[in-house]
């Protein structure tokens, strides 16, 4: 279930018995053994008890509260908390930081930059004139200025490749 303060992921069962809500961050078990195994030989996991690993772990990247389990009845309920707006000031101060100029970037701009260095993904001219709600030729235009202000690097074969895409600079 998504709230606008936090995210419930329930799972029926309970805890297998040497797991708890206390020591499931260090605790390894799998519930379903077969199924790890087969995601272990996939390379689809390196571990058990990675996600439980990787969850706290980026809460506490982006300074948020530890994840809660609880086991109400007969289920698991993991409970992550958001704070949309503690987040948004600690990823303005790292971009800050980072990028000396943030201050003189229009609203446009910095909402590229917000959402690219939040996924870390690439950027395109369509994805740009979705997320600024304007015209591809402005678009273009925006990511263009991000380059010759060194904060984005383009990448491509040449300006007709339907494949060219833009990254944040080093």
């Amino acid at each position: 279930m998504m709230f606008d303060d936090r995210l419930e992921i329930h799972s029926p069962g309970k805890l297998p018995n040497i797991v708890t809500v206390e020591n499931i961050k260090h605790e390894r078990f799998s519930r379903n053994p077969r199924i790890a195994r087969t995601l272990t030989e996939f390379g689809w996991v390196r571990e058990m008890n990675e996600g439980v690993k990787r969850i706290y772990s980026e809460m506490e990247s982006y300074f948020l509260h530890e994840p809660k389990y609880t086991e109400p009845g007969n289920k698991v309920v993991l409970t992550l908390e958001n704070n949309i707006l503690s987040r948004h000031l600690i990823v303005n101060d790292k971009m800050m930081k980072k990028y000396d100029e943030l201050n003189d970037l229009n609203d446009d701009e910095k909402a590229i930059l917000h959402i690219m260095y939040n996924t870390g993904e690439k950027m395109t001219t369509a994805l740009a004139a979705r997320i600024t709600n304007r015209g591809r030729n402005f678009a273009s235009k925006l990511l263009k200025s991000l380059v010759n202000k060194e904060i984005l690097e383009w990448h491509g074969t040449s300006k007709q490749d339907r494949n060219q895409y833009y990254t944040l600079a080093e």
